[in-house]
């Protein structure tokens, strides 16, 4: 089961990319997480194979890895329980000649609790998709105009 948001930004892939690479700062800007733990080298960039512990509200802690990652674009999440996979995708692709961005954030629920996980939770995990694509696109132009 899939739960997808996309919204236009007013800001280059660059500058959402780095938004979304600050994985420590997404409670800054996202009421969806209240915390992210880097596990490993929190200092360095976010890097193909990071592990992530991700808190949110109405949802049990989960440990997450960095299983794709294109720099300036984007990258997918994997976390994986007994029963159940997600999969956590967070793009952004040039539009308007590199200046604004189209972002597409989407999360998989695989296996068959995942599944049924997913259709149980189908209105929070919309609500949440929706409230971290707003916040997102509030950073991301924030940060693009200087005034972040």
């Amino acid at each position: 089961m899939q739960f997808t948001v996309t919204t236009e930004v007013d800001a280059p892939p660059e500058v959402v990319f780095a938004v979304l690479s600050e994985v420590e700062r997404w409670p800054e800007w996202t009421p969806t997480v209240t915390r992210v733990e880097r596990l490993g080298d929190a200092g360095a960039p976010l890097a193909l194979g990071d592990r992530l512990r991700i808190v949110q509200p109405k949802v049990p802690p989960a440990e997450w890895t960095v299983t794709a990652l294109e720099p300036g674009r984007g990258f997918r999440l994997f976390s994986r329980s007994p029963g159940a996979t997600v999969e956590a995708n967070h793009w952004a692709e040039p539009t308007a000649g590199d200046h604004r961005s189209r972002v597409t954030l989407s999360v998989t629920f695989g296996g068959f609790l995942g599944r049924v996980i997913g259709w149980m939770m189908r209105g929070l995990n919309e609500r949440y998709l929706a409230q971290e694509a707003a916040g997102l696109k509030r950073r991301s132009e924030e940060r693009a105009r200087g005034t972040e």
